[in-house]
């Protein structure tokens, strides 16, 4: 039994009002045990003070409004008394003075108690309060069945050193288990920031200077192709730094420890290659001498290659836009060397440069990689036909393509579509395109054959004069070694055969 609630007895004023006192629950409160039961911390108090009086009895208790918790018992095992019907109620209504009742029987205020005139029979009494907060919130007490004459001054005052000793303990007690509590609290917190690092892969390192010890979480020792188990010193670490990358961030370090700025740099681990990020600063100092170093790592490979791949595609458009500035000043002199009217030569010229600027779409729109042959097709010949699948018929390998044959074919194709929708198979009802594009082996490297034929058109004649679109069809692809245009100029329709290396 643990506690006792109210009896029948009905206290006096003055210690119903001891008993409800706000400040003084709230002191109880602050130092009432989860489980407010007997406690073998405070078994050798109650043995102390019943050896201080030769007591047969002897409590260590805490009072509440209603209640009466027994933290230590000497002695009789059920104790009749609540918190209302109690000798220890009567110690709450004072300042902390001790309490000495030499016989129940005769006294007053104890002696129609149901533990006085009950089966208990008890007759002698000696209490002190334990306080806290200036409140009493308990105490610590002996009991005796017979009356007693004896009870000296000093043995109270032990009694109240007794109960100050009772004190101190529940406080140390409380303070203990909330530290635990929270100990508790800090370890879940510690092991959810670990799981969402871990989850992340994250790498989090803490790097003991005065020792040169480094413990790392999971994701640090998988970065660096670290072997669990061996203790990991900070000798360890910098060895898992690529030798390339090592000096430099080694000497970064160095500055963030000296000067306390924040370390930011960015390696490889030795045995994968990857990119790693590390960051941190000094997490404690002695004086001006720093003794623990905190970081993260991240693993930015990915951004890296991201990183790198971009310059790349600047400098490869930086060198494409060169080239197609020099080709656009080159046709925009052609096209004003064959015609005088501006009309026409922005007719012309305009034409020519959607279709540079059709290929610059689509190279773009694969990072400058190559673009298929089927889309240059599409983008460089739909312009001038009303039905593309009624009008044009391709018979093809599929074909990936470099910038330089994508740019000089995509010429070569708006010249002959535009010329077709002028003069040839495109400009009648019923007039129709065959391509064909084939890849074969040239002296074991892959070359395109494609052929353009235009049927249904009117009859052709071969020219008197070469225009520039017929110089700039057999011209465009001068930039790609081993290329060729013939044109075929059969009464049947326009024919060309494009050689183009693919390599």
């Amino acid at each position: 039994m643990t506690g006792v609630t109210i009896g029948s007895a009905m206290p006096s004023p003055s210690v119903a009002a001891a008993l409800a006192s706000p400040e003084r629950l709230a002191a109880v409160d602050a130092t009432l045990p989860a489980y407010a039961g007997p406690d073998s911390d405070f078994t050798g108090i109650a043995d102390l003070a019943a050896g201080l009086f030769s007591a047969p009895i002897a409590l260590v208790s805490l009072i509440g409004d209603a209640t009466q918790w027994f933290l230590a018992r000497k002695g009789m095992t059920e104790i009749s008394a609540t918190a209302r019907d109690t000798f220890c109620a009567h110690l709450l209504t004072g300042t902390g003075a001790p309490l000495l009742v030499r016989n129940a029987l005769k006294d007053r205020r104890f002696s129609r108690l149901p533990s006085v005139t009950g089966g208990a029979r008890l007759r002698f009494y000696a209490g002190a309060p334990i306080m806290h907060l200036g409140q009493a919130i308990g105490s610590v007490c002996v009991f005796d069945v017979v009356p007693r004459a004896d009870g000296s001054q000093d043995a109270l005052l032990h009694l109240q050193q007794f109960a100050k000793l009772a004190g101190t303990l529940l406080l140390l007690k409380e303070e203990a288990r909330r530290r635990a509590i929270a100990n508790v609290a800090i370890a879940r917190e510690e092991q959810r920031q670990a799981s969402a690092l871990d989850a992340a892969n994250v790498g989090s390192w803490l790097w003991n200077l005065k020792t040169g010890i480094v413990v790392g979480n999971p994701p640090l020792m998988r970065m660096l192709d670290l072997k669990p188990g061996v203790p990991l010193t900070a000798r360890r670490v910098f060895s898992a730094i690529h030798p390339a990358d090592r000096k430099a961030t080694i000497a970064s370090l160095r500055r963030a420890l000296q000067t306390g700025a924040e370390y930011d740099d960015m390696f490889r681990a030795r045995a994968t290659g990857r990119w790693l990020l590390g960051r941190g600063r000094v997490h404690e100092w002695d004086g001006e001498r720093p003794l623990m170093f905190l970081g993260i790592t991240l693993d930015v490979t990915e951004g890296q290659i991201a990183s790198e791949r971009m310059r790349l595609l600047l400098r490869e458009l930086n060198h494409r836009v060169k080239n197609t500035l020099a080709m656009l000043q080159s046709l925009a002199r052609q096209t004003l060397r064959r015609t005088n009217d501006p009309v026409a030569f922005m007719e012309a010229f305009a034409g020519r440069l959607q279709a540079i600027s059709e290929a610059h779409g689509l190279l773009s729109d694969h990072e400058w990689g190559g673009i298929r042959l089927t889309a240059l097709l599409q983008a460089q010949i739909k312009p001038y036909v009303d039905d593309f699948d009624a009008q044009v018929e391709i018979h093809k390998d599929e074909v990936q393509m470099g910038p330089d044959q994508a740019i000089g074919l995509g010429l070569v194709l708006h010249e002959l579509a535009s010329n077709a929708r002028k003069y040839g198979a495109l400009s009648v009802a019923g007039g129709k395109l065959v391509v064909t594009a084939r890849i074969v082996e040239d002296e074991g490297k892959p070359v395109l054959h494609m052929t353009w034929h235009e049927v249904g058109g009117p009859p052709v004649e071969p020219p008197k004069r070469y225009g520039f679109g017929i110089v700039l069809i057999e011209r465009s692809l001068d930039k790609v070694l081993g290329s060729s245009v013939h044109l075929e100029f059969l009464p049947s329709g326009l024919t060309a055969l494009v050689r183009l290396p693919l390599q």
